[in-house]
């Protein structure tokens, strides 16, 4: 890993150079001072969707859900619970496809709950499916 990384403030959207050593210690944001890198998902919208995916150096996991959706529901607290395992190593995301019908088009999303792990802004892998946090933990190194 590089000395130094670029993270997104999921408040204001500013990107901050943090230094690998201290993604640890709970940065905030050199604009707003909110916390960059916190150990629950980010929710993505259509105004920071594209921002925060291709600025942040980490690699970012995207939950596509929905609100009437029980397998989305259930995993829910197993994702919440991931995001606190891969932190801060990895930014754990949520994007509402009923509120985000445009992103979920664009994405290419036919069933929910899909995760898509992105690095460097790119789509690296996709599953579909709930799953356990173990489970979700141990497809993302899987795939790093």
């Amino acid at each position: 890993m590089p000395d130094a990384i670029h993270a997104v403030c999921p408040k204001c959207l500013a990107v901050n150079r943090v230094l690998t050593g201290r993604l640890d210690s709970g940065p905030v944001c050199g604009k707003c001072r909110a916390p960059i890198l916190e150990p629950h998902p980010v929710t993505l919208t259509g105004a920071t969707f594209d921002t925060f995916l291709s600025k942040s150096d980490l690699p970012v996991l995207v939950d596509f859900w929905a609100p009437w959706c029980a397998p989305c529901r259930a995993m829910a607290p197993a994702f919440d619970q991931a995001a606190a395992m891969l932190h801060p190593r990895v930014i754990l995301a949520k994007c509402d496809t009923q509120e985000e019908l445009a992103i979920a088009d664009r994405m290419r999303i036919q069933g929910v709950p899909t995760m898509a792990l992105f690095v460097g802004g790119q789509e690296k892998a996709r599953t579909s499916g709930a799953r356990g946090a173990a489970d979700i933990v141990a497809w993302v190194r899987q795939n790093l």
